[in-house]
C-alpha cells in the first residue's frame, strides 16, 4: 500500500466557487504558470504516484462558498484519478486546508480527533510557557491536525495525522530589530505547535495505535539559525526520542550529516539572489510497529531521483506542478 505526502502550492486557486477545476490560460498562483499548465502537471503527477492515500496539504479551501471535497472531488474526476474519495478536518482561515484523499476499494476511512489532558483537542488552544515567565501562553493552529482513523482493505487499522505547521517567516517586520523579535515569537510557536503534536503522539503509541505522521513541517534539522537559541528543530520534536521515536530516513539523514549534500522535498527561487533554494521540509514518519514491516521511503525530486529524471514529462510536471515534490511511504499493510 502507497501513502504520499505532497503540498500543493495555491491548489485553491485552481478551482471556482462550485468547486469546478479551472484549466484556461489565466495564471496560476504559481509564478509564471497557467492554471492549464498547473493543473495539467498536477494530474501526470498524481496519476504517476499510484497512491492509495494521499495527504494533500495546502488542499483547496472551505469556507462559506467553497469546498475542499468538491474541488478535489472534481479534479480526481477530471484525471480519472482512482483516489476519488476525500476526507478533512478541522477548517482553517488560511485558503489551504490539509485533506486526504483516498481510493474508497482500497481505505475506510473516519475523522477522529482525538483528545487527552496532555494534549487538547487541535481545534482548541494549548497552553504552555513560550517565554519563560512563568505564565503559559494559548497557542492554536492557524491549520489543525488532520487526525485520521484508517482500516485497510486486509483489516490493518491505522491512525493517519496530517499536519502543516506555521511558518517562521516575520511577516510584518519592519526594521531588522523587528524581523528579530517576530521570527523568535514565531518559532517559540512552531516548536509549541511540534510539542502539542508529539504530546498527541505519545497518547497514541501508549494506546497501542500504528501511526503515520506525515506532511510539511515547515522546518528541519539545521535549517535555520534559531535552532542553536532553542536547542531542537520542530522535526525533531515531533519524531521523539527512545522506544517511542517515529522515524523517516530522510530526516534521519538530515540529523546525521549538518554539512554536506542532504534529502530535499522542496524547491524555493529566491528572487534577490536570482538562484534556487532546496531545503527537506516533508516527512512521512512511522511509528516502531510500522518500521518492523520493512517500509520504503521515496522523494519524487525530479533531479534526484532516477526514475523522475529519465522521465522528461514527469519530470517537467513535478516542477510545474508545486514548489514542493511528493514523498511517499510503501509499506506491506
Amino acid at each position: 500500500m502507497r501513502f504520499a505526502t505532497y503540498n500543493v502550492e495555491w491548489f485553491d486557486a485552481l478551482f471556482d466557487d462550485r468547486g469546478h477545476l479551472i484549466a484556461d490560460d489565466g495564471w496560476s498562483g504559481r509564478r509564471d504558470v497557467t492554471r492549464r499548465a498547473q493543473a495539467e502537471a498536477l494530474g501526470t503527477v498524481f496519476k504517476v504516484l499510484d497512491a492509495d492515500a494521499v495527504m494533500v496539504i495546502e488542499a483547496p479551501d472551505t469556507g462559506s462558498r467553497r469546498s475542499t471535497t468538491r474541488a478535489l472531488t472534481a479534479f480526481a474526476q477530471a484525471f480519472d484519478l482512482r483516489t476519488s474519495a476525500t476526507i478533512t478536518g478541522f477548517t482553517n482561515d488560511t485558503q489551504q486546508e490539509i485533506a486526504l484523499l483516498y481510493d474508497p476499494a482500497r481505505l475506510t476511512v473516519r475523522h477522529d480527533p482525538k483528545a487527552t489532558p496532555g494534549a487538547p483537542g487541535f481545534d482548541t488552544e494549548f497552553r504552555i510557557d513560550l517565554d519563560v515567565d512563568d505564565f503559559p501562553d494559548p497557542v492554536r493552529f492557524s491549520k489543525p491536525p488532520l487526525e485520521l482513523a484508517v482500516t485497510t482493505a486486509s483489516g490493518h487499522a491505522v491512525h493517519l495525522i496530517g499536519a502543516h505547521l506555521k511558518s517562521k517567516a516575520p511577516h510584518g517586520a519592519r526594521s531588522r530589530d523587528d524581523v528579530m523579535r517576530l521570527a523568535i515569537a514565531n518559532r517559540r510557536k512552531q516548536l509549541a505547535q511540534a510539542i502539542w503534536l508529539r504530546a498527541r503522539i505519545d497518547a497514541l503509541l501508549a494506546d497501542g495505535q500504528s501511526l503515520i505522521v506525515m506532511g510539511d513541517l515547515n522546518d528541519g534539522p539545521g535549517l535555520d539559525e534559531f535552532e542553536s537559541l532553542f536547542g531542537r528543530s520542530s522535526v525533531e520534536i515531533v519524531l521523539g526520542q527512545g522506544d517511542t521515536a517515529l522515524y523517516d530516513p530522510h530526516a534521519a539523514e538530515a540529523l546525521s550529516r549538518r554539512i554536506g549534500a542532504q534529502p530535499a522535498t522542496s524547491r524555493f527561487f529566491i528572487e534577490p539572489e536570482n538562484r534556487y533554494l532546496q531545503a527537506l521540509l516533508d516527512y512521512v514518519m512511522v511509528s516502531p510497529d510500522l518500521m518492523a514491516r520493512q517500509p520504503d521511503w521515496r522523494i519524487w525530486h525530479p533531479f534526484d531521483n532516477p526514475r523522475c529524471w529519465r522521465d522528461p514529462a514527469l519530470r517537467e510536471a513535478l516542477l510545474t506542478a508545486s514548489d514542493h515534490f511528493p514523498v511517499t511511504l510503501d509499506l506491506e499493510i
